[in-house]
Parts: structure tokens; sequence; C-alpha cells
């Protein structure tokens, strides 16, 4: 640790740091979807649903794996409240359950290519 990166001396905003210990507790739970998203292959699934709805073995195909491979990957995006699915007929196709991830991953994009571009 640099000696600049921390204060000299050793005070607290008392009233900030009792609002802002409580507020903090909406975060509660964010981590496990982070830890979801911290996965290579996983972002490619939700890069790819994110431009249209996929079958199971089309997922298997963009990210070069086995489709019990991307069936797992699928359901652990599902079970986290990411991804849906729907059957027809003998077909399995997966989505985005909502545009939220979508943004995040949107949003991250741009700070990656903003970051690459300084």
């Amino acid at each position: 640790m640099n000696e600049r990166d921390v204060c000299d001396i050793f005070c607290t905003d008392e009233k900030k740091v009792s609002r802002l210990r409580e507020e903090v507790e909406i975060t509660r739970g964010l981590a496990s979807i982070f830890k979801v998203l911290a996965d290579d292959t996983r972002i490619k699934i939700i890069y790819a649903l994110s431009k249209e709805e996929l079958c199971v073995c089309d997922v298997a195909g963009i990210i070069g794996s086995t489709v019990a491979a991307a069936s797992h990957h699928l359901r652990l995006l599902k079970s986290m409240g990411l991804a849906k699915h729907r059957r027809q007929g003998k077909m399995v196709f997966y989505s985005l359950k909502d545009d939220c991830i979508q943004k995040i991953i949107a949003t991250a994009l741009n700070h990656n290519k903003a970051h690459k571009d300084n």
C-alpha cells in the first residue's frame, strides 16, 4: 500500500458513517450475482442471450462446449434469476429474464472500451 493511499490521521464523520452503514445493507446478496458473472463463459452466454433467444444447442455451439456444459451454465443463470427458458416441443429456448443484466453488461463493455482507449 502506498503511503499516499490512506489518511495521515484517523477520524470519522460519525453521522455519515452511521447513515451509510445502514444504507449499504441494500447491497446484501449482490455479490452472488457478480460471482455468477465472474465467469468468461457465462458472460459470453449472457451477451449472446442479450442479442436473441437461443436453444441450448446453439449456446453450446457459440461457447464451444458440450450441450451438458452449456445446460449447466444456463441452469445456473436461471437459478440466479438472470435467464428464463421456454419449451417448444423437444427444444428448450433461453433468453434473459429482463433487461437489467443486459444493461450491466453494456455498461461494463463501455467501461472496458473507454479504459482501453485511455
